[in-house]
């Protein structure tokens, strides 16, 4: 009888379900720096809502979920729920100000439409 060995290829890292923009990075580090006890973390999240179905949300977490992905930045712990994983695969966010505003900004290749007032979106 021979023996056989098996040999295991070691898996890649699976690329991040978006991209984080070194601004959007600081914000989180900002975010982080004031955030209230018990914060492990910023969440991204696509709720229901808005004139074209969905919207992009972004609260502090205090537990780890499951199926969240999870991105580890310079400034903390940034997690996508993993609700919305499909609709952001492939995103890029990022944190832009100037005078007038200032938010988070999504370059999204899933999105069929944005509304109007650009707070949703959909598929």
């Amino acid at each position: 009888m021979t023996a056989t060995t098996t040999t295991t290829t070691p898996r890649r890292p699976k690329p991040a379900a978006l991209t984080l923009t070194p601004a959007a990075e600081a914000r989180i580090a900002e975010l982080m720096d004031r955030a209230p006890e018990g914060a492990i973390g910023v969440k991204l999240s696509t709720p229901r809502r808005g004139c074209s179905g969905l919207a992009y949300s972004v609260d502090y977490v205090t537990e780890e979920t499951r199926f969240d992905e999870k991105i580890e930045t310079p400034g903390g712990t940034f997690y996508v729920d993993g609700a919305s994983i499909l609709y952001l695969i492939g995103s890029r966010m990022d944190w832009k100000e100037d005078d007038f505003a200032a938010g988070f900004v999504f370059e999204n290749p899933n999105a069929k439409g944005v509304c109007g007032c650009g707070e949703s979106f959909t598929i």
